[in-house]
């Protein structure tokens, strides 16, 4: 079915339609309208209307950021954070790891080289 042949099946669903065929001319710009005072209408309270919205948004994003800054800071007190010998400790474990990966990836390497250079 095409979007002309739609057909609205009870008053509430042509209702229905007719707003959003409205709301659409009124977001592409276009609004149809026999009466010239009806047609500033409409534009002034489009621009009225995105005017509120943008208000509302903006207060809406205050009130997140402050919520998320106090929800950041409850969390941050819930935290445990380790000792200092505890840091020191796992310091350590991760450079003896990082230095055998890097002896290891070292010794393939030359090896791959010698077999490389056996081959030309």
């Amino acid at each position: 079915m095409s979007k002309k042949q739609k057909v609205a099946k009870n008053p509430e669903q042509e209702a229905n339609i007719q707003e959003e065929k409205k709301v659409a001319e009124i977001e592409s710009g276009v609004v149809k309208t026999e009466d010239k005072n009806n047609k500033k209408q409409d534009v002034k309270q489009d621009k009225n209307a995105k005017k509120d919205n943008k208000k509302k948004k903006e207060k809406k994003n205050k009130k997140g950021l402050i919520k998320k800054t106090k929800e950041t800071a409850s969390e941050l007190k819930k935290v445990t954070w380790p000792s200092f010998g505890e840091v020191v400790k796992k310091t350590g474990i991760v450079i003896a790891f990082v230095v055998i990966f890097g002896l290891l990836v070292f010794g393939v390497d030359t090896l791959l080289g010698f077999l490389v250079s056996l081959l030309v």
